[in-house]
């Protein structure tokens, strides 16, 4: 089964391998100040924006969770619920080190710090090829969702790729300009989705809460029981994915020690409570003890339009199907301001070409790493084009199952590096801050990785070749990653030892 909800109801990298190996090239904190990111551009609300638009919640909810029910019936609140509590205590650790390391390339910083600089480049090429295949993803389903909504409303059908492209040139301006604007576009398209959401809960309670009434039952332990548990866990810890942004922008927030912790708590917490929250009340739009098999019925990837419909009107699900939309654009341009950070953070430091390292002078934006972003997602949109691909069954599901995978492993490691960095000197933490929680957080994300590798073609829909082969792309690009960081180390010593460590706070 996999996730298909329907609407109707140039530049190269290969010269990074020069780039890295010239021992000559400068590498100092010191050497960057001129094309540096803008200083205190962000706000605490700005990074709550990035984080909950990339992870798109009217498209996780209305696109997404009636298949995790279809998965694991009333379990599925749970799935959400428990997926945000373990990102909330690896936050515990995540913001303790965010004092003391501040750099747009959050996990590949956090690592190096914390595991070593060679794991840490590993982890920043796993980063790079995540961001990108989530981006091309997004950016297909934001063409896909769009054709659908179009044609609906209008009766022309304009194909999806026409959008995606239309949709690309926009987010390659907003990632040109002030990254202010983004998060201005962002806050709105996000205060929209959410509140069309919150029409269509309030329309089921203000209709006593569905057929059964509220069944707070949904909500028990018990139900995780349930044999597709397993496989519900993909989606709903795919669900989070993008909350780094909080330490991929600290070198442009204002006051990063208090601006860092206090969004990433905000950011999961709310889309914890959201999630649960909304996937209760799906349930009890249509009875919990029916509503698993009307997700695997005909038209179960509609039932949150056809429960808007029904509990607040036709006119709150028109709404939402555009809103859809938004939600897809939002998330792109989410991922791809944190992908093009990253691209700068490893130009800066020479694991890239170093033009991706500088700034313009107006917008202090990342020029550079938003032009070679922009190109890999208009390759990802004419690959797709080429090979005649499904923009969604295909494009989205597959790209997305290798970068949610992909992030989450970073996660993990930078779990661990929390614990590593804290090991010898805690700099007055608390031990169940910098020991506890990261090693407790490290292990479920394990257990969660051991789940979607076991269950990834729930959300592929593809054969078990075809998921062995999304997969093998991650260890490629960590082994990339490690022998350029050895390489490093072995001809420049020097500069190895200034990795990870531009823009950072030593402690």
């Amino acid at each position: 089964m996999s996730p298909q909800p329907s609407m109707s109801s140039s530049h190269s990298l290969h010269s990074s391998y020069s780039s890295v190996s010239s021992p000559t090239a400068p590498s100092t904190a010191s050497s960057t100040a001129a094309g540096a990111l803008e200083k205190g551009a962000i706000g605490t609300g700005d990074l709550v924006f990035f984080v909950v638009a990339a992870a798109a919640p009217l498209t996780v909810m209305a696109g997404v969770a009636p298949v995790a029910i279809g998965m694991a019936g009333q379990a599925a609140p749970l799935g959400y619920l428990i997926s945000g509590l373990l990102l909330i205590v690896f936050a515990a650790g995540f913001t303790a080190m965010s004092r003391y390391v501040r750099n747009a390339g959050a996990f590949y910083a956090y690592i190096g710090r914390g595991l070593g600089r060679a794991v840490g480049v590993g982890s920043a090429y796993v980063a790079l090829l995540a961001y990108n295949a989530i981006e091309v993803g997004l950016l297909a389903v934001f063409g896909w969702f769009t054709e659908s909504g179009f044609h609906e409303l209008t009766g022309v059908r304009v194909s999806w790729w026409v959008w995606a492209l239309s949709g690309l040139a926009a987010i390659g301006a907003l990632g040109y300009l002030k990254v202010t604007l983004s998060a201005k576009v962002l806050g709105v398209a996000l205060a929209l989705e959410v509140l069309v959401l919150l029409v269509f809960e309030a329309g089921v309670f203000a209709h006593g809460g569905g057929p059964d009434g509220p069944r707070l039952g949904a909500l028990s332990p018990e139900h995780l029981a349930n044999a597709g548990v397993g496989g519900m866990f993909v989606l709903a810890v795919g669900a989070f994915i993008g909350f780094e942004a909080t330490a991929i922008y600290a070198e442009e927030v204002r006051r990063p020690e208090r601006s860092v912790p206090r969004a990433t708590y905000i950011a999961v917490g709310f889309l914890a409570l959201f999630y649960t929250f909304t996937v209760w009340t799906i349930i009890n739009a249509f009875g919990a003890d029916r509503v698993q098999a009307v997700a695997n019925g005909a038209g179960g990837t509609d039932m949150v339009f056809t429960a808007t419909e029904r509990f607040a009107g036709a006119w709150a699900a028109d709404a939402m199907h555009l809103l859809v939309i938004s939600s897809a654009f939002a998330a792109v341009l989410a991922f791809h301001n944190g992908a093009t950070r990253y691209f700068y953070a490893l130009g800066r430091e020479g694991l890239l070409p170093r033009r991706l390292g500088t700034v313009t002078a107006g917008t202090r934006s990342p020029a550079a790493a938003v032009l070679l972003q922009s190109a890999l997602g208009l390759a990802g949109v004419l690959a797709t084009i080429a090979t005649g691909a499904d923009p969604y069954a295909v494009t989205f599901l597959w790209t997305n199952g290798t970068g949610i995978l992909g992030i989450m492993i970073m996660q993990a490691l930078a779990a661990l590096a929390v614990y590593g960095f804290f090991r010898r000197d805690r700099r007055g933490l608390p031990a169940w801050r910098v020991v506890a929680a990261p090693l407790l957080a490290g292990a479920g994300l394990a257990v969660l990785i051991v789940l979607v590798c076991r269950n990834l073609g729930l959300l592929t829909g593809a054969s078990a070749g075809i998921n062995a082969a999304l997969l093998v792309p991650l260890p490629l690009a960590f082994a990339a990653g490690l022998a350029v960081a050895l390489r490093i180390r072995r001809r420049d010593p020097q500069r190895y030892a200034l990795l990870t460590t531009v823009d950072a706070e030593r402690g």
